[in-house]
């Protein structure tokens, strides 16, 4: 992104030459939309631009705050390229910590009462916070610890 970003502006500028590439690239920022270029490194999505930059941000500060410190506290699902995998090293680690077979293991999800990923101050003792789900035609009673029914 750095790189095609830089080089457009040279082009901008006429410094080189506008290629077909980076005049779809100009198209698409001027437009709000994702450029093509940048589409192929990234996971499918059909997000807007500005939606994208978002979460790119966010994705990389999770990384980088991954590799310079340690895991996360809470981990931001929707963050990660591949979620899958996260969760199934999750319970390997977890088998191999425990001694557990790994064949007779599954996840087990409850829901707590924290509200933001900052309230959690120190990691799970087994498994680990998540944020970032989201339920389809039904809502969460944090009240009651509960699924609210779908209302047409």
């Amino acid at each position: 992104m750095f790189r095609s970003l830089t080089t457009l502006k040279r082009a901008l500028k006429g410094e080189v030459g506008m290629s077909n590439e980076l005049d779809d690239l100009s198209r698409a920022l001027f437009n709000g939309q994702l450029p093509s270029m940048w589409r192929r490194l990234a996971p499918a999505t059909k997000k807007t631009l500005g939606n994208w930059m978002d979460h790119f941000y966010k994705r990389n500060q999770q990384y980088n705050t991954w590799i310079n410190e340690s895991e996360p506290n809470v981990m931001w699902l929707s963050g990660l390229h591949i979620p899958e995998s996260y969760l199934t090293a999750l319970v390997q680690a977890t088998c191999r910590k425990n001694g557990w077979p790994l064949d007779k293991s599954t996840l087990y999800t409850q829901v707590t009462n924290y509200q933001n990923p900052e309230d959690v101050t120190e990691r799970a003792h087994q498994g680990c916070f998540v944020h970032g789900l989201y339920l389809e035609g039904a809502g969460w009673d944090s009240k009651n610890n509960c699924r609210l029914r779908h209302i047409n």
